[in-house]
């Protein structure tokens, strides 16, 4: 498995830039590390996913399907704070692209596993 060609990581990708993209329209005295935590998770999602693709062993390639989904249940929740901190809409990212990744990555696990 190539993993630019995994169809999860490239949404995760999608989702990153959004994330970026979301991050610069943040009011000037927004937190500098609410910002910085904001790339950080998005980034770790599609970079485990291609990790793990990277990986001989299953066992290791099912952990890091598991970090990416911890990541983006992470970042699901900081795009709730800034929601809730009425600095953006995020609701299209959490509702939308997060609940398809998460479903793409169940998916993904359980065809490993079936393996």
């Amino acid at each position: 498995m190539v993993h630019k060609d995994r169809k999860v990581r490239q949404k995760g990708m999608v989702l990153s830039r959004k994330v970026f993209h979301l991050t610069e329209g943040l009011p000037k005295g927004s937190s500098f590390v609410l910002k910085q935590q904001l790339h950080k998770t998005a980034l770790s999602v599609p970079s485990n996913i291609a990790e793990g693709a990277g990986c001989t062993p299953r066992k290791e390639l099912l952990r890091l399907l598991d970090i990416a989904n911890g990541s983006l249940t992470e970042l699901e929740t900081q795009l709730i704070l800034v929601r809730n901190l009425k600095c953006e809409d995020t609701s299209g990212l959490t509702e939308g692209d997060i609940t398809i990744i998460r479903k793409m990555l169940h998916k993904f696990k359980r065809s490993i596993r079936s393996r």
